[in-house]
């Protein structure tokens, strides 16, 4: 789309009404884009045409339509992050990855939903209510992301945001059945000015990263959201592509001693066969460098870092499933010590270590995005059932605070219902995610667009 804008083979304002149109069209059944203002989506589209016809160049996402998630800031959108609390919190400047899509020449089609607080694996709130998964509407659409991934996979923009504190880009797009990138800690800029600064774990684990209905785009988002911003002190002036390693991955099954669904292991070695086919190395390997320890450490910065006041802002928030899953957290969080902070940050030196060296000897590392296929929705209303669902995600949760790239493929379906497979690599090599990501996607991805209608 972007090489025929800029080849003036179709205009932005063409590409623009069309998403706004198929926006119109399907947004109804599935509520993933939550705010959005055709007329400014239409100003923006012209924009671009005029800097083309004066003879410049846009950017590498020149006219293609991308939404926001509704916890970044966007100049004159609230950023709500899916609270009623916040609703009148309207920013008065972009965040980076806002300003980095608009220097790139993107068009900001819509916000995309959140669950209150950005905090579940499921999307929904008092404020913007449910977001349906388009591929099967009993199925959640994942979350934090819900709304980007619902909104790429029925054909609502080209690319979408999102955020990824423990799982947040990846499940989504798992869910729904398209593709997620979490980058290295470092890759994209990010900062809200309409906010407090955040507390120590999330600035250390929280990221940006593109969902998307192919790999090139995920690789083309990638790059876009990439770009300095000075407002980030975390931000790493890496490479986007690192030096050549041998085509090499590592099939782990059951990381951490973890159940999986037959489905999924199915997944996994179709996948690691598509890699073979591409001419990789694949070895299958019993495990990993620590997981469950790592997924301590997340739940450790997450718990013990403010997490006093989330909870009093839940209540005020009055968001039932938000106080389920603080309260099934509540006895850990006050049991830890005022030494716990300092000593996970210790302890996470370690693990990073031992990551870095098996991947730098295993340059890929194939696992399961989760060990269940994608959760009925409103699973995690009740303690048995959030119970179920952080072991399943065992693998989204203690990658964090690793600070590794990890990238979601969807690889097919299970009847109607997506399955997929992950991909790791050494910090600010997502380019090796890509690489392996392409050779999969390759051996076959499930239909899409969908059209959410089909899917009710």
């Amino acid at each position: 789309m972007a090489a025929r804008i800029r080849a003036r083979e179709v205009s932005a304002r063409e590409a623009a009404s069309d998403a706004l149109d198929r926006l119109s069209a399907v947004n109804g059944a599935i509520n993933a884009v939550v705010d959005h203002r055709p007329e400014d989506v239409l100003t923006e589209a012209e924009a671009i045409d005029a800097a083309l016809a004066r003879g410049g160049d846009p950017g590498p996402l020149a006219g293609v339509p991308v939404t926001i998630k509704v916890n970044a800031d966007q100049t004159g959108f609230a950023t709500t992050n899916g609270l009623r609390l916040q609703k009148d919190l309207v920013a008065k400047g972009d965040s980076p990855v806002v300003a980095n899509f608009r220097r790139a020449g993107a068009v900001l089609l819509g916000r995309t939903n959140t669950p209150a607080f950005s905090l579940r694996w499921f999307t929904t709130n008092g404020l913007h209510g449910e977001t349906k998964n388009p591929r099967d509407p009993a199925l959640t659409p994942g979350g934090s992301s819900g709304g980007a991934g619902a909104a790429v996979a029925a054909g609502i923009g080209a690319i979408a945001h999102g955020t990824d504190i423990a799982g947040s880009v990846r499940y989504p797009a798992y869910a729904c059945g398209v593709h997620g990138l979490r980058p290295s800690f470092g890759r994209i800029p990010a900062w809200n000015a309409s906010s407090p600064e955040r507390g120590i774990g999330p600035q250390l684990m929280a990221v940006s990263g593109p969902l998307a209905r192919s790999i090139p785009d995920i690789r083309l988002g990638l790059t876009a959201m990439a770009a300095a911003d000075s407002r980030d002190p975390w931000w790493v002036p890496a490479p986007l592509e690192g030096p050549s390693m041998p085509r090499r991955a590592a099939l782990c099954l059951r990381p951490g001693g973890m159940a999986i669904a037959p489905e999924i292991e199915s997944a996994l070695r179709d996948a690691a066969r598509r890699l073979e086919a591409a001419g990789w190395h694949v070895e299958e390997i019993a495990d990993t460098p620590p997981l469950r320890e790592a997924n301590e450490i997340q739940l450790t910065l997450w718990l013990g870092d403010g997490f006093a006041a989330v909870r009093a802002a839940a209540e005020r928030e009055g968001d039932p499933a938000a106080i389920g899953i603080l309260e099934a957290f509540r006895s850990r969080a006050e049991a830890l010590g005022p030494d716990a902070i300092a000593q996970a940050l210790t302890r996470r030196a370690t693990l990073v270590r031992q990551w870095s060296v098996f991947l730098a000897e295993n340059p890929v590392l194939l696992v399961p995005v989760s060990g269940e296929l994608p959760f009925p929705d409103g699973l995690d209303r009740t303690p048995e059932g959030i119970a179920r669902v952080f072991e399943a995600q065992l693998l989204q949760v203690a990658l964090a605070p690793l600070g590794l790239p990890a990238l979601t493929v969807t690889t097919g379906l299970v009847g109607r219902t997506p399955v997929g497979v992950q991909i790791v690599a050494g910090r600010f090599r997502e380019d090796l995610c890509l690489a392996a990501g392409e050779a999969i996607e390759a051996g076959g991805v499930p239909p899409m667009p969908v059209d959410p209608v089909d899917a009710a």
